[in-house]
């Protein structure tokens, strides 16, 4: 069968918005948990080590041989060493807030952070639904802190056990 010029741009069209959005979104995830995870996987962060944002300055993905359970999640490092910072302290390495963008926690609302967006403010870890959320964050975290922990409780509450 052939694809008229048109066609084919279509066709482009639509492989490149697919995988934009694989980029963006590399699998659905929950807002009922108390921690936000994959769908498919179940893996806090998608399976990226918590611990690298802060040893790394960067996402990386953590290791299945290398998973902890913990908190009612499974977490993945790169290495033995993350594993054990982590289980030392994982008030630290959590994310906070659940792995919940903390704007739409200000508004009472659990948006999943998608964490490929990231911003380390006071030693704690935030992740953000979208970059005009994290650029909004960053403008004034103290204010959007302010805000977002009078209204955790209540989102917290909402959330499945």
């Amino acid at each position: 069968m052939a694809v008229s010029g048109h066609g084919w741009k279509w066709a482009r069209a639509t492989v490149a918005a697919g995988l934009l959005l694989c980029v963006l979104a590399p699998a659905q995830l929950s807002a009922t948990e108390r921690f936000v995870q994959g769908w498919h996987t179940g893996l806090a962060l998608h399976g990226f080590d918590p611990v690298a944002y802060f040893t790394d300055a960067e996402p990386k993905m953590g290791r299945p041989d290398n998973e902890v359970a913990h908190a009612g999640t499974v977490w993945r490092f790169r290495n033995e060493g993350n594993r054990a910072a982590f289980l030392e302290r994982p008030d630290i390495y959590m994310p906070r807030f659940g792995g919940y963008d903390p704007l739409a926690v200000a508004r009472g609302a659990a948006a999943p952070g998608h964490p490929r967006l990231w911003f380390i403010f006071r030693n704690s870890l935030y992740l953000f639904q979208n970059a005009d959320s994290l650029n909004a964050f960053t403008a004034n975290p103290d204010r959007a802190l302010a805000a977002a922990e009078t209204r955790w409780p209540d989102v917290y509450r909402g959330l499945t056990p």
